[in-house]
C-alpha cells in the first residue's frame, strides 16, 4: 500500500489531505441544507469543520479511508474519498462533494478519476463503488464521467427525515478501461 501527499488532477487541479486551514471551505460545502442533511453530524461552526477535518486525517491514519481536497488554485473546492476500504476483498466506497462555486465545473468528475487512479493503483483495490440517489442527477452523471458503471437500484436505502430515497449503485473495477485521463 502507497499512500501520497498529493495526486494531480485534470484541468489543473490537485488532490492533497484535508488541512485545517481549509475549515471555511468545509463550511461553505455543508452550508446548504441538502449538504448538511446528509452528514452524521451538523457542520455549522469552525469548531465542527475542523472536527470533520480531524476525523478524515483519523481515518487515514487508520488506513480505513483517504479523504482528499480538490484544490484549484490553492483553494479546496471539493471532497473525494475512498471510505471502508476493504484490503480482504480489495473494494472501498467513493464519496464526492464540492462547494457552490465548483459545481458544474467537472471538479467532481477529474477528482474520481484521479482517486481512482490512486486507489487502483496506491492501494492495490480492485473494485471502487459509490451510490446516488435516483433524484440526483448531477450526481450520477460525476459517476459516469468518471467511469463507473450503473449496476442497479437500491430501492428506499436513504433515509432524509420522513422521506426514502433509492439509491442507483455505480461500480468501476481496476481492470476496467475507462476515462483514461
Amino acid at each position: 500500500m502507497r499512500t501520497a501527499d498529493e495526486l494531480p488532477a485534470p484541468g489543473g487541479l490537485l488532490l492533497r489531505p484535508w488541512q485545517p486551514d481549509d475549515a471555511p471551505a468545509v463550511l461553505r460545502a455543508f452550508a446548504p441544507e441538502e449538504m448538511a442533511r446528509q452528514t452524521a453530524r451538523p457542520v455549522t461552526t469552525t469548531a465542527e469543520a475542523l472536527e470533520w477535518i480531524a476525523a478524515r486525517e483519523g481515518e487515514r491514519a487508520a488506513g480505513s479511508g483517504y479523504a482528499w481536497a480538490v484544490v484549484r488554485e490553492g483553494v479546496a473546492v471539493g471532497s473525494v474519498a475512498v471510505a471502508a476500504v476493504n484490503h480482504v476483498h480489495g473494494t472501498g466506497w467513493v464519496s464526492y462533494w464540492t462547494t457552490g462555486t465548483a459545481r458544474g465545473t467537472g471538479v467532481a468528475a477529474a477528482g474520481v478519476r484521479a482517486l481512482a487512479r490512486w486507489a487502483f493503483g496506491g492501494l492495490g483495490l480492485h473494485r471502487l463503488e459509490l451510490g446516488h440517489r435516483t433524484n440526483n442527477p448531477a450526481s450520477c452523471a460525476v459517476a459516469v464521467r468518471a467511469g463507473f458503471a450503473a449496476e442497479g437500484i437500491e430501492r428506499e436505502k436513504l433515509r432524509y427525515g420522513d422521506a426514502r430515497y433509492d439509491v442507483e449503485r455505480h461500480a468501476r473495477l481496476a481492470t476496467d478501461d475507462v476515462n483514461g485521463g
